[in-house]
């Protein structure tokens, strides 16, 4: 990215903060974007314990990456990628004492996220009706499996269960296999995305009413709003299978293709692209034919057409496809593993590739991890520091922020409050 003049690397978000009772994906990713765009993301975990992810495999240390915990200092993959450039203290919140350091902070904090199933957060004491009493500003943003409100509200949820509710695993797959999920935790990395937009919503709406407000943001919500984008309930009446594969149900061609050599993807959104693709597979003759230029016929002879397109594919190694694809303004990829990404000169260059840091040990072993994933020309900040070790910014938070005593301080560590 190209810094101008006035870039600042403090941040769009720089002075707002942000407390982050978040585990496992979800919650973490959303607070990671946060981070990203500048904000103070002040993590707090119990004394004895941080994110099931900071103690769970694969993990990360001196000695590279290992599904066994080596060394006491090694920490999990997952923990470090999702709690980059974040800040960590430790709080027992189930204490008078904890309770009232967890006021203070609220009381100095713009945005509170939390990941807890509907009811835990008001057995804990820190629902969004109590923590208005504290600070009526605060912005409240409670991610669950499948929302604050409704009949199955208190249902427990993993990213498997919310791809199989939703009805995304329904569609994935080939027409005559089973349904499976996504390559990737989707629905966590999802409401993550989805629930930053509300926050910002919100902080924005809060800066002109001096109020907060509670952002109410289910997993499979947000899954469901992509997934009916596809006209579902119109698929019987048109004869759609509703796994297409890799098809799309209202484009053709639209689909990956073998090469000589491995297989690429392609597609045609428009008659504009299909002639586009007839020129590059010399078959302009077929733009003679009416029913080839009828994206209703194609799609409904979706066989056929990916006939056409596959001799051609097949006639060509991936390099040569996509080379003369890209010639002829044609939509295509080939098919990446990882390694292929790695070594993908564009990610380097828009600086999504990026080396994961331990917070106290060297590593010899580089593991990637992607960077922030939206670039502002002003105002860019991303991931500049590694994820914290458990507590490690409790004296600064404790200290700076609350004002406590280094003897206060240890006196709290001491009983195990913080």
């Amino acid at each position: 990215m190209t810094a101008s003049p006035t870039t600042t690397r403090q941040g769009a978000l720089h002075g707002v903060r942000v407390l982050d009772l978040t585990r496992f994906y979800s919650g973490p990713f959303a607070t990671l974007m946060l981070a990203g765009f500048g904000a103070e993301v002040i993590r707090i975990d119990t004394p004895e314990q941080g994110d099931p992810t900071m103690t769970g495999p694969p993990f990360l240390g001196k000695d590279g990456v290992s599904l066994d915990r080596k060394h006491d200092s090694d920490l999990g993959l997952a923990y470090l990628k999702r709690c980059r450039d974040k800040k960590s203290i430790t709080l027992n919140m189930r204490t008078a004492e904890g309770m009232e350091l967890f006021h203070a902070l609220l009381r100095k904090s713009d945005i509170l996220v939390e990941n807890l199933r509907p009811g835990a957060a008001e057995r804990l004491g820190i629902d969004y009706e109590a923590n208005r009493q504290v600070n009526p500003a605060i912005v409240h943003c409670a991610l669950t499996g499948y929302g604050s409100t409704g009949a199955d509200r208190r249902l427990k949820a993993y990213d498997l269960m919310i791809q199989a509710a939703s009805g995304l695993m329904s569609i994935t797959g080939a027409p005559d296999g089973s349904p499976s999920k996504a390559g990737t935790a989707l629905a966590d990395g999802i409401t993550g995305a989805f629930a930053v937009s509300g926050i910002l919503a919100a902080l924005t709406e809060q800066r002109v009413s001096g109020r907060g407000q509670f952002v109410d943001v289910a997993m499979a919500d947000c899954l469901l709003s992509l997934v009916l984008d596809e006209p579902l309930d119109c698929y019987p009446q048109m004869g759609m299978a509703p796994r297409q594969g890799n098809r799309i149900m209202r484009f053709s061609p639209f689909n990956t293709y073998a090469t000589r050599d491995g297989a690429i993807a392609l597609g045609a959104a428009t008659n504009e692209d299909w002639l586009a693709l007839l020129g590059v597979m010399d078959r302009l003759d077929l733009a003679a034919d009416a029913k080839f230029m009828n994206t209703g016929w194609r799609v409904a002879n979706n066989t056929i057409v990916d006939a056409i397109v596959s001799e051609w594919t097949l006639g060509r190694t991936t390099i040569e496809a996509i080379e003369a694809l890209n010639r002829g303004d044609v939509a295509a990829s080939p098919i990446r593993d990882i390694d292929d990404i790695l070594a993908w000169e564009h990610l380097g260059a828009r600086d999504m590739l990026q080396p994961v840091a331990h917070p106290t040990e060297p590593l010899e072993q580089r593991v990637i991890g992607a960077g922030f994933p939206i670039k502002m020309g002003r105002t860019h900040k991303g991931y500049t520091a590694p994820a914290p070790t458990l507590g490690q910014n409790n004296h600064e938070i404790y200290g700076g922020l609350l004002g406590l005593s280094g003897q206060r301080i240890d006196d709290l560590t001491s009983r195990r409050i913080i």
